[in-house]
């Protein structure tokens, strides 16, 4: 577990005092059992509902409030979590996340002291490292002549040190020191996804305080995002705990997004919209996490609410699909991503997008004529990948002597990369075609990477396609032991036991492979653990 994963799991623990709360009785029991069953069963509205309920009859209830927060939380009912929070805090047992709703509130409320204290209390938990950077916000609007002092604590953490970095750079702004701003910002500032976040919260601050030239300096660039904020910078962001705060949310659940969907990410994701109803970075974080959890129709409402203007208007428009994906509807995602991809001024990665799907329906012709117009938008700059898709969907599609051109030139652009290799070897192997050729092409891609199941299998099955047993047969064993479920795997080495006579261990190789197979490849292992195989000539 990383750092941020420890972090949430001390942050959710119950406390010992609540743990051993009794459970509710009389008129409450029915709406809390009802709740529980309705929140097993992902329907948070419901459960929340009912939580609601159960926590009128039982007011004093910690197990019911500690439920009802949560779940008020996840469906976006603040007023409903604010009385579950009232409840754990007059117990003292109110887990240690819970304060970040109680410091967005006392922020709103332009309460210095109450936003203060709840910093504080942030600052003695397990997410302390986030503490200063939010006294540093308080002191800003306490009218502090130094408000970075509070930061010096975070910056001798090396877990908070980039966070306490980036505030001290957006607080120089909102102090009016712009040159010392803009030095600050440029030893930060790289490629990477925060790095962008700050440019565009960096970029707003400027814009607020009248500084267009260096607002449009920071967002220099043909980054999707960039570009549309370039020209919807407007009047900018009010500097302020509010700003501050919700953007650090924001940067902190895009961080715990990496390792998992959490409570804590979704209470991250709401306070930074309680803080700042115009984060759409925040609702787009917010949205992926819903989506994760399974609330989906939760996540295409708050995709929806990103206005076409809104910098991130195309990514909100690109996680739809995402979202539709995850609620398996197909028909809806492939809609979703057809319209990116077919819209005025679609680039390259929305038509590649669009094939990926399609593969992933098993829409072979379609997907290669997607592939297809992003490789002709991509012109001259068309690199190994786009065509290796293109020649893998034109394969599969049953196209094969057009695709081998495309798959030859993906080699040929990257004589590196074991995954091209092992295509075109492969796909050579397969047919009888070539063989010597698909051999050394997939002895290439073993030795970058001899430990790709899927690689060593293929040269296994090469060496057996050629007589070369001795060979052969370790390579398929070697693939079968690390990938005990694949289904071609098992059914190479089964074949491969076959041909040297070892029917029993073949059978059982079939097998493992019919557990996982479906379709065609089911129908055809069948006839093989039935029959056998027909004699074969060693091809060479």
């Amino acid at each position: 577990m990383g750092i941020a994963g420890a972090a949430i799991a001390a942050m959710l623990v119950v406390s010992p005092a609540l743990a051993a709360n009794d459970p509710p009785t009389g008129a409450s029991l029915a709406a809390y059992v009802r709740a529980r069953a309705a929140a097993a069963d992902g329907a948070a509205d419901i459960a929340a509902r009912g939580y609601a309920i159960a926590l009128a009859d039982d007011p004093g209830n910690e197990v019911i409030a500690i439920r009802a927060f949560r779940e008020g939380i996840a469906v976006g009912d603040l007023d409903l979590a604010r009385r579950a929070l009232a409840v754990l805090e007059r117990s003292n047992v109110a887990p240690a996340d819970t304060v970040m709703l109680r410091y967005a509130d006392r922020v709103r409320a332009r309460d210095w002291p109450g936003a203060r204290a709840a910093a504080a209390q942030v600052a003695q938990g397990p997410l302390d490292f986030v503490g200063p950077v939010l006294l540093a916000w308080v002191a800003f609007e306490e009218g502090a002549a130094d408000p970075a002092a509070e930061l010096a604590a975070a910056e001798a953490n090396v877990i908070s040190r980039r966070y306490a970095a980036e505030n001290r750079a957006l607080l120089l702004i909102a102090q009016g020191d712009y040159a010392q701003a803009a030095d600050a910002l440029s030893a930060l500032l790289g490629n990477d996804q925060a790095s962008l976040d700050l440019r565009l919260n960096a970029a707003q601050l400027f814009q607020g305080k009248r500084q267009g030239k260096l607002a449009r300096e920071l967002l220099g660039g043909n980054d999707p995002v960039l570009v549309a904020q370039r020209s919807s910078l407007g009047r900018g962001a009010k500097a302020g705990a509010a700003f501050g705060a919700s953007r650090l949310f924001t940067r902190l659940a895009a961080d715990l997004g990496r390792d998992e969907a959490s409570p804590l990410s979704i209470l991250l994701g709401r306070t930074a919209l309680l803080l700042d109803p115009t984060d759409d970075r925040a609702r787009l974080l917010l949205a992926d996490t819903l989506s994760q959890q399974g609330a989906g129709t939760r996540a295409l409402a708050l995709l929806d609410s990103i206005g076409a203007k809104s910098a991130f208007a195309s990514v909100a428009q690109a996680a739809r699909v995402t979202v539709l994906t995850r609620m398996e509807d197909e028909a809806g995602a492939l809609a979703a991503a057809k319209a990116l991809a077919d819209a005025p001024g679609a680039t390259v990665t929305e038509a590649q997008s669009y094939g990926d799907l399609l593969v992933d329906q098993n829409r072979f012709d379609d997907a290669a004529a997607a592939y297809a117009t992003a490789m002709a938008r991509a012109g001259e700059g068309a690199d190994w990948v786009l065509n290796l898709q293109r020649g893998g969907a034109l394969e599969q599609a049953g196209r094969w002597d057009e695709a081998l051109p495309f798959l030859r030139r993906a080699v040929e652009l990257a004589p590196q990369e074991p995954v091209a290799l092992n295509y075109l070897g492969y796909a050579q192997v397969e047919r009888g075609e070539n063989l010597a050729e698909g051999q050394k092409l997939l002895e290439q891609a073993r030795a970058l990477r001899p430990d790709d199941p899927s690689i060593t299998d293929s040269l296994g099955w090469a060496y057996v396609q050629r007589g070369q047993w001795d060979k052969g047969l370790p390579l398929l064993e070697q693939a079968a032991a690390a990938e005990p479920g694949d289904v071609t795997i098992n059914e190479h080495l089964g074949d491969a036991y076959w041909r040297t006579g070892r029917r029993y261990e073949a059978r059982y190789a079939w097998r493992a492979a019919a557990v996982h197979a479906e379709g065609d490849d089911a129908k055809r292992l069948a006839g093989k653990l039935a029959d056998g195989l027909a004699p074969v000539t060693a091809a060479r």
